[in-house]
């Protein structure tokens, strides 16, 4: 049986190794392939500034986030600010390369 090698590895060790923002940039770019919106959905709830993000719930009475707001969580989406959330969300990024790399 021949092993296949890959420029994007899938085990743990290979994975722990990568920075946080090469775990994201992957764990997306398998997400996109897949079309996998739910994988984002659980990311962007475990972003410090998530709390903003519940008021996108669509009431006609809500104001929704403000623009500020709406940065904070674009900037944590794409890399930028994960805080107390980076071990988790690090996790979760190897988790879901692990399963669909």
């Amino acid at each position: 049986m021949l092993a296949v090698m890959t420029d994007h590895p899938t085990d743990l060790a290979a994975l722990d190794a990568l920075s946080t923002e090469e775990l994201r940039e992957r764990a997306f770019a398998v997400a996109r392939r897949e079309r996998d919106l739910g994988f984002y959905w659980n990311v962007l709830r475990h972003l410090p500034n998530s709390d903003e993000a519940e008021a996108l719930d669509g009431a006609p009475n809500t104001l929704g986030v403000t623009v500020d707001e709406a940065v904070a969580l674009w900037r944590q989406l794409t890399g930028h600010g994960y805080g107390e959330s980076e071990p988790l969300l690090r996790a979760a990024f190897i988790d879901y390369l692990q399963k669909h790399g």
